[in-house]
């Protein structure tokens, strides 16, 4: 269970989140596209105009540690193609995922909430793109309330869900069905049915053994269910690997669209401001 401090050490060793001296100022955002996540999509379009001066587009690469455990927060971030992991560690430097977020949604909700530091930490564990802002003025934004303090609180709700639902699966259900259900997380959160994953990464998402990663994607890949190489994981059967799963990738996802009903939203917004 030394895969979560691996891909620590592998991480850029300051954490972009919290130094932003030591950022590349990424280009201004010319031209929103809400539907690229799915939280700016359910923005009202006068919110999202304003927003939109506000966001850079950023570079996510693999391994990046966007907030740390004990440290201040200094900017959210709002992927598009990237996946970011929010683990809880040990004093050990072990631990889990308690929840993802990908184009569903925002990191940084701590600090939304008032908080200044949280006692976890996000690392990006597929790479890709998303937008950022500083964490002063999307507090700021929350705090005029009406449809944006809305928005983000039913994603809050959302992630709680989340964070709960992962908390039974550890203590109730195999290996198996815990990868079935990253997995189809993370499809959820991306287009497309390809994920870039290491056997090693997994396991330090699920605080497993590398070992039981491995049987297990063995084990859904002789099902026909999975295609896996060299850190490139293919779903063959979106319909199967369901079945196979616990019922806590259907209790996750029936409350993120019920709270963020993405098909109604993307009918009602334009895709570029």
């Amino acid at each position: 269970m030394h895969a979560i401090q691996a891909a620590a050490r592998s991480a850029t060793p300051t954490c972009p989140g919290l130094s932003p001296r030591n950022l590349t100022r990424p280009a201004a955002v010319t031209a929103l596209r809400p539907p690229d996540n799915q939280l700016l999509a359910a923005l009202p379009p006068v919110d999202r105009e304003r927003w939109s001066r506000d966001l850079e587009r950023v570079e996510m690469p693999l391994g990046q540690v966007l907030y740390e455990s004990g440290h201040s927060v200094h900017h959210v971030y709002f992927p598009t193609t990237a996946i970011v992991s929010l683990l809880n560690l040990t004093a050990d430097g072990d631990g889990a995922e308690v929840a993802m977020v990908g184009n569903d949604g925002v990191v940084g909700v701590p600090l939304l909430m008032g908080g200044v530091s949280t006692n976890g930490r996000a690392v990006v564990q597929s790479a890709g793109q998303g937008y950022r802002m500083r964490g002063a003025v999307a507090l700021a934004e929350f705090n005029r309330g009406g449809a944006v303090m809305q928005v983000l609180l039913h994603y809050v709700q959302a992630l709680l869900t989340q964070m709960a639902q992962v908390a039974i699966c550890y203590r109730h259900h195999s290996v198996d069905q815990q990868l079935c259900r990253l997995i189809l997380l993370s499809l959820d959160r991306i287009q497309g049915p390809h994920l870039l994953a290491t056997q090693e990464g997994l396991a330090g998402r699920l605080g497993v053994r590398r070992e039981s990663v491995t049987a297990a994607a063995l084990t859904l890949q002789h099902a026909g269910l999975i295609r896996y190489s060299r850190g490139h994981l293919e779903v063959l059967d979106r319909a199967g690997m369901e079945d196979r799963a616990c019922e806590c990738h259907g209790v996750v996802k029936r409350e993120c669209d019920r709270l963020m009903p993405l098909k109604q939203l993307l009918r009602a917004v334009p895709c570029n401001i």
